[in-house]
């Protein structure tokens, strides 16, 4: 019990904790992704989706319960890291002369803290429905149609995928090299599956709203009133 306290302590464990949810973290965003791309397979599949899942509450809680305390760590050991890097610091750098850091990396704060306030933002409006225009419970497609058809709520999402873009990469990239990935001759392999993956998963959300948009999601007449509107 002492070493693995010490372990946590260490910076070093922090950033182990940081890399091991942060792949927990990842993987719930690639499967929400897909799960989200039903939409484009007709105007009930998410709601068929929906109702799946919910058939399976023990699974459901217990998933949310995991991401709950993934997340939680995750931002702890982030804050805890930030709080150590300053202290190590006598004094503030006078002139800020970013080298071999990029912008997504120095950024990763800014993001992080946008992406915490766009989660719950992200639960109130299509989890509750509190901020929702036009919620109907277990209407999915319906409440996902109205819910984009605001354009400054797509707006809000477009920025929020923008830090997803920035948080995802730089993740990815740090990840990799906290788990022994780094090497010279594998640098240009972690770059490009930081991309790949970035750009896969931030489309794949983006593709949603923009489709709604442009009309290719559409709800089906009548699931909205059966819903329990």
């Amino acid at each position: 019990m002492n070493g693995l306290l010490t372990l946590v302590r260490s910076s070093i464990g922090r950033k182990v904790i940081m890399a091991v949810t942060g792949i927990v973290l990842f993987g719930f965003v690639l499967g929400h992704m897909a799960g989200n791309l039903q939409a484009f397979a007709g105007p009930t599949k998410l709601d068929d989706y929906g109702h799946a899942l919910r058939k399976l509450p023990a699974l459901l809680w217990g998933v949310r319960l995991g991401l709950l305390a993934a997340a939680a760590l995750h931002v702890w050991a982030a804050a805890s890291l930030t709080r150590t890097s300053r202290g190590a610091r006598r004094q503030e750098y006078r002139t800020l002369r970013p080298q071999d850091s990029s912008y997504a990396s120095r950024s990763m704060r800014i993001s992080g803290v946008v992406l915490l306030a766009f989660i719950v933002y992200h639960l109130l409006h299509f989890t509750f429905g509190s901020v929702h225009p036009d919620f109907v419970e277990g209407a999915v497609t319906h409440n996902v149609v109205t819910g984009f058809q605001v354009l400054w709520v797509t707006g809000v999402y477009v920025v929020a995928m923008a830090c997803l873009a920035l948080h995802l990469w730089h993740g990815v990239w740090s990840m990799t090299q906290t788990l022994g990935l780094a090497h010279p001759r594998y640098d240009a392999l972690r770059e490009n599956a930081a991309t790949v993956f970035t750009v896969v998963v931030v489309l794949g959300f983006l593709a949603v709203p923009i489709g709604v948009l442009v009309g290719l999601i559409r709800e089906a007449p009548g699931v909205a009133l059966q819903a329990g509107r």
